[in-house]
């Protein structure tokens, strides 16, 4: 057995069906009495049975949560959050909800009950990413890590499946990483691998049959030990890819990440032969990438920049951010070799 360090980080999960009516109780044990409730627009009347529950505990609703949290959104959420007094953060939704409750915990410390609907993961994870001008950054702190987090299976189902198969794809790819980080070790790789295992064998069920209580529940376990991959361990190239190509060209988050992570996972296999060896096992198959790129392709997910709107003459640009700030990963960032991923990946060619 090679040396390893393991940080394991607190948090508390909740996992089932039914599990948000649990969070008034979840919020009376963290002592808190005044919530403000986060989503997105486009989301606000989902928040109506938390609403219900919280009563008079609300404080507060911010419904305008945004991709790749730009500052200048999380600054009119701290805003409201200050002016309404909440002692507590209630976050449901998918990533940029996340994200948002995030960055607002970074700039107050407020503790925080994030409720996903997709299967993001991040809610998992000390991360945070923003964008400012047009530049996406991250950084971990434990300020951000969430203190509970609940998984409703329920509130999953009416996620269409076109949008599950990219996010799940996206949790994926939290998994595939955290299998080469250099700081991986036992027990987070076994979670990635059953991560990864899960989502696989949930997706296509999901495809067949978008109510699939079964299906639901192993995709939402699935995106949480991705997440908690992507909460221990380093990332590489795939995500400072995709952080890029987010941040710089407005691209979409999930979608992004699903025609990303074969072409990227491709560019480090000669470099990472363990890893595409347990991502293939995961994936029951005998080429990781590859495998990856069918799995998209089959299920109606989009395999290529062009299709996400990508103009090919910013792909110098990306190669050039990511040159300039190189992630750990392991094989060396070599432009050629870069520009050569980039452009399989801005046609949608299969790696």
């Amino acid at each position: 057995m090679d040396p390893f360090v393991y940080n394991a980080l607190p948090g508390r999960v909740i996992f089932g069906s039914g599990t948000l009516a649990r969070v008034g109780d979840e919020m009376a044990a963290l002592g808190f009495t005044r919530a403000m409730l986060l989503s997105t627009a486009g989301r606000r009347g989902d928040l109506a049975p938390l609403e219900a529950q919280l009563g008079e505990r609300v404080a507060g609703v911010f419904a305008g949560a945004a991709m790749h949290t730009p500052v200048e959104v999380t600054a009119e959420a701290l805003a409201a959050t200050k002016a309404c007094g909440a002692d507590c953060l209630i976050a449901l939704g998918g990533g940029s909800t996340t994200g948002l409750s995030k960055a607002i915990a970074l700039r107050t410390d407020l503790p925080q009950i994030v409720i996903p609907t997709t299967y993001a993961g991040s809610e998992a994870s000390p991360i945070l990413g923003e964008t400012r001008d047009g530049v996406k950054t991250t950084q971990r702190s434990m300020r951000v890590l969430p203190e509970v987090i609940v998984y409703d299976v329920d509130l999953t189902l009416s996620l269409p499946p076109a949008m599950a198969v990219v996010s799940g794809i996206n949790a994926i790819a939290h998994a595939a990483e955290g299998l080469y980080a250099p700081n991986a070790n036992p027990m987070i790789s076994m979670l990635a691998e059953d991560g990864v295992r899960a989502l696989a064998r949930a997706l296509p069920a999901i495809v067949a049959d978008a109510g699939d209580r079964g299906a639901r529940s192993d995709a939402l376990y699935g995106a949480w030990a991705c997440g908690v991959t992507l909460g221990a361990v380093a990332m590489g190239l795939h995500h400072k890819l995709c952080h890029v190509l987010g941040g710089s060209f407005g691209l979409p988050h999930a979608e992004t990440h699903t025609v990303i992570l074969p072409h990227a996972l491709a560019y480090n296999a000669s470099a990472a032969p363990e890893a595409m060896t347990r991502l293939a096992r995961a994936l029951g198959a005998s080429d990781a990438p590859a495998a990856l790129f069918d799995l998209a392709k089959s299920l109606g997910a989009p395999v290529s920049l062009k299709a996400l709107g990508m103009p090919e003459d910013g792909l110098s640009k990306v190669v050039d951010q990511c040159l300039a700030a190189p992630p750990a990963n392991p094989r060396a960032l070599e432009h050629e070799a870069l520009m050569a991923c980039l452009q399989d990946a801005f046609d949608g060619r299969r790696p």
